[in-house]
């Protein structure tokens, strides 16, 4: 059976069955790869431009402080919410609708925000659209590392976590630019409207994941799309998975097949992004808390672009040190760094070495969230693995961005950096003990790998 084939407007298509041209070939794959990157840039785009905003939003809308930390963490509860919603969707119904759905509810809350009068809305709108970007990790990393080869796999996929902190910095600046102007907090937050547009044309004509094909035992199509735009994919070793998983959907992800799988890429990630997150989301009241001065959007700033060297420092390391050696050293220096600056907080040099360090290494770390979930799931349990994974790593996110102002308020800037050193710590010791080394291998053999615990 053959598919039928993708075609460009205004280029010939090729034939049934045939062999796409090369142009098609690097056309399909350039696309594939702006979509994903671009729409993991929007998650970041959100979540760093609530930093500059939410003084004024506050000012605007008159929040208390718990409807500040509900502002910051809806999106990442909405995340909680879409990555299982839509990675279930992915496993069972196909890559492709779930990849185009997705964005289109993004797009319509972008422009919402514009128009909010309250806190509630902003809140409720910014969930909806975090219930978007949760279906985003869901389904554009997994669709674009079934298009990937074996070699070179890592980069490829860590390089969607610059992107994400590309958008986090780009959204810095938005805010900076808008901060004197007189409403400027909703031009800057319903600004990422522009790139969910970019986004939307740019995912059209994609086709299907041949590995999902296989793994719903379609392979006459999934064969036609191999051989059409030469997928790199082990055929075999995607069938004698399929016919291992002995189940799919969420009970799959507790059984006792795939809860290493499980436990780890929820904890590693989580304890990743909750210190960065929380202390992102409020850092000029941390800044203020330290008696740092009055310049805390320069640092910010600072902070946004140093995470940017660092995540790219990770990106083009990922596939010649391995993914272990990437992932548990950081950890632990990360940890000493906050530590340092809340046992030290009077003195400048520390907190500024110390802030620097964590900010570098904890971005080059995180760009093995865009490549570990991913490696560590079945193909048949891809999409819904990686949408738990990504739900429990903003549940952790979410409570500290949530907590944080609060904690500000009742204990002070030492006490919450000391209990992100220790969220630290513990994503150490579990990816010690749990994490695979997966650098080069097949899809399908890294999964096995990461289930039997090699």
């Amino acid at each position: 059976m053959a598919t039928t084939p993708v075609t460009e407007q205004n280029e010939p298509s090729t034939p049934p069955g045939a062999p796409a041209t090369e142009r098609e070939r690097k056309r399909l794959h350039t696309k594939l790869k702006l979509a994903t990157q671009i729409g993991q840039g929007i998650d970041g785009y959100i979540i760093g431009g609530i930093g500059l905003a939410m003084s004024a939003i506050t000012d605007d809308l008159h929040l208390s402080s718990m409807e500040q930390g509900l502002v910051g963490a809806s999106p990442l509860i909405g995340i909680f919410i879409g990555g299982p919603f839509f990675g279930r969707l992915a496993d069972r119904f196909g890559r492709r609708p779930v990849f185009l759905m997705d964005m289109l509810i993004f797009l319509v809350g972008s422009v919402l925000q514009f128009f909010v009068v309250d806190g509630p809305q902003l809140i409720l709108i910014r969930l909806v659209m975090g219930v978007a970007i949760g279906g985003e990790y869901a389904i554009g990393a997994p669709l674009l590392s079934e298009y990937a080869g074996r070699l070179g796999r890592g980069r490829l996929l860590a390089s969607l976590e610059i992107s994400w902190y590309v958008g986090y910095a780009l959204a810095t600046v938005v805010g900076a630019l808008f901060t004197s102007v007189d409403g400027g907090w909703r031009w800057s937050l319903s600004s990422s409207a522009v790139i969910a547009v970019v986004c939307v044309a740019l995912r059209g004509g994609i086709p299907e994941s041949a590995r999902w094909l296989l793994s719903r035992g379609r392979r006459d199509e999934a064969e036609a799309l191999i051989q059409k735009y030469g997928i790199e994919v082990d055929v075999e070793a995607e069938l004698d998975d399929r016919d291992e998983v002995r189940q799919d959907g969420f009970r799959a992800l507790f059984s006792r097949q795939h809860l290493r799988s499980t436990v780890f890429a929820s904890v590693f990630w989580a304890a990743l992004v909750l210190p960065y997150f929380a202390i992102g989301t409020f850092w000029t009241e941390v800044f203020e808390a330290l008696h740092m001065g009055d310049n805390a959007v320069a640092a910010l700033l600072v902070y946004s672009f140093t995470a940017v060297a660092g995540v790219t420092a990770g990106c083009l390391v990922v596939d010649r040190i391995g993914r272990r050696k990437l992932l548990i050293p950081p950890f632990w220096i990360t940890a000493a760094c906050l530590a340092l600056v809340a046992v030290w907080p009077s003195s400048t040099p520390v907190i500024v070495v110390g802030f620097l360090f964590f900010i570098f290494l904890n971005a080059a770390s995180s760009a093995l969230t865009a490549v570990y979930p991913l490696e560590v799931f079945p193909t048949s349990l891809r999409t819904t693995g990686v949408g738990f994974a990504t739900a429990m790593s903003r549940v952790g996110a979410a409570i500290g961005t949530f907590l944080l102002p609060m904690g500000l308020d009742h204990f002070g800037a030492e006490f919450v950096l000391l209990i992100g050193a220790g969220v630290l710590v513990v994503g150490a010791l579990v990816s010690q003990v749990l994490a695979p080394e997966t650098t080069d291998l097949d899809l399908a053999r890294a999964a096995r790998t990461a289930r039997e615990g090699a």
